[in-house]
């Protein structure tokens, strides 16, 4: 069994605003093993890029941290001062951006961009660094990479510049890879051709990937497990077979209902209304305003974590034995026929 490298307990961050205390995490908790991959989705302002910036401890000055623990090494990261985080991140625990060109230097050679990290965290001389960065450039794909290592991000394409930040994120052989929206800017093609390189780098490297999207299409190519997240908190996390064939939130139900398929006719799935106002949390299941699902009980009292195997929990009363029995959507039906006879398939990974 492989070890267990990174735990997040109950974490609560606010964000002060003029218009009060926005409450963006709420309780979140999960667990990452090494070598594996957890996808983090749910819409945007659900809390994905919330929790793990606070992993790396880059949030904004206007963030309260309300409560709760990140432990990396037996140490948590929430206590750790700015000096000391220095020493873990890009080192230890490393973070690619959704848009190459802000993280980026356009001012600085590619190859020296690459070797800065290994300067600074690996006492590498600046030969061995520069050596390290043409085989990291070469690594994620680009080729004639000693020429290229000479060249500005301006000479490079948007795809060519994502494997450039995936090779800086990897030049200090991290333990942990942070992968946030890291395709959202790209076109199909590419976007499938980064998801094979980080899956070959995973089985080479062993690190540990947490990857944050909105496009369930892609979770099913890169995961190994998944947290669902909604209006600051997980509502559905288990193994991604579990998530996608034996989903139990109507959340859950929603966004795989959303998902375009081949079979796909007329108009899409769409979820009815919006995520509430965190400044105001609702009493109760936070999506219960937007659920053909709901109970009374939804709009009274918070749902506890119904286990549905030892892998996967839910939050939602209708896992409750004394709730009433409700048809999923079709679509979630047959998902669930699938996973009941043991006839999982590999669609969405197609």
């Amino acid at each position: 069994m492989s070890e267990k490298i990174l735990t997040v307990k109950d974490l609560r961050i606010s964000f002060e605003t003029f218009q009060g205390e926005v409450q963006a995490i709420r309780g979140v908790d999960f667990s990452l093993q090494q070598g594996e991959t957890l996808a983090i989705v749910g819409e945007s302002g659900s809390g994905k890029t919330v929790t793990t910036r606070a992993i790396m401890r880059l949030l904004s000055n206007n963030a309260l941290m309300k409560g709760g623990e990140v432990i990396y090494q037996g140490e948590n990261l929430l206590d750790k001062s700015e000096r000391q985080m220095q020493k873990i991140r890009g080192k230890k625990i490393a973070m690619i951006f959704q848009d190459p060109m802000t993280s980026l230097n356009p001012t600085m050679k590619i190859g020296h961009q690459i070797a800065e990290g290994m300067l600074k965290h690996l006492k590498m001389s600046k030969s061995e660094a520069y050596q390290r960065a043409e085989e990291l450039l070469t690594l994620v794909g680009i080729p004639d990479a000693h020429t290229r290592m000479k060249q500005y991000p301006h000479q490079f394409s948007g795809g060519q510049r994502q494997r450039i930040v995936i090779a800086i994120a990897l030049s200090c052989q991290p333990d942990i890879l942070i992968a946030d929206e890291p395709t959202t800017a790209l076109d199909v093609t590419i976007q499938a051709q980064i998801i094979e390189l980080m899956k070959k780098i995973q089985e080479e490297t062993k690190t540990s990937i947490i990857f944050i999207t909105h496009d369930l299409g892609v979770v099913a190519n890169v995961a190994d497990k998944v947290a669902v997240m909604y209006a600051g908190q997980i509502v559905e996390y288990g193994l991604v077979d579990e998530i996608f064939y034996n989903p139990q939130h109507p959340y859950t139900w929603g966004l795989l209902c959303s998902m375009p398929t081949v079979d796909t006719e007329g108009g899409l799935y769409t979820i009815k209304g919006t995520p509430p106002n965190l400044l105001d949390p609702p009493v109760g299941d936070a999506f219960a305003l937007r659920s053909e699902y709901a109970l009374k009980i939804d709009f009274v009292k918070e749902p506890p974590k119904f286990q549905v195997s030892k892998t996967h929990y839910a939050r939602t009363w209708l896992l409750d034995d004394k709730a009433p029995k409700v048809r999923p959507p079709q679509a979630i039906v047959e998902r669930q026929k699938l996973f009941v006879k043991g006839e999982v398939l590999d669609a969405e990974r197609s």
